[in-house]
């Protein structure tokens, strides 16, 4: 059974070339909006709390603050209206899945930026 889902995700899903981040890590990312006939695209800019899954069914949850309510989006990494992904700052967190990163707020709720070293 396992195989026979491989060989369709190989198949039938067409993978998108993005750039490696992983949980802290702010991101933008811009995806297509169809409303009716008319297609748009909209971001959306936040923090990756979890990346989860593994191969094709691989998912990511972004978290931002609009006003004092935290939002949080799930994104399938081959979302067929996902248009691209742009890492806007490096986080440096020790965990892979930062869930208590929701309860903190003000000064605690930031993320150190980690050093990119070129």
């Amino acid at each position: 059974m396992e195989a026979l889902i491989n060989f369709v995700q190989n198949e039938f899903i067409e993978k998108k070339d993005l750039p490696k981040f992983d949980a802290g890590d702010t991101l933008t990312v811009y995806y297509q909006i169809r409303e009716g006939e008319k297609v748009r695209t909209q971001f959306f800019k936040g923090v990756v709390i979890q990346i989860k899954g593994q191969g094709l069914s691989k998912t990511f949850t972004i978290r931002k603050m609009s006003g004092t309510v935290g939002v949080e989006r799930i994104f399938p990494m081959n979302l067929p209206t996902l248009e691209k992904i742009e890492v806007n700052k490096k986080g440096k967190v020790r965990r892979s899945r930062i869930y208590y990163f929701k309860q903190l707020t003000g000064k605690k709720a930031r993320i150190k930026e980690a050093r990119m070293d070129s």
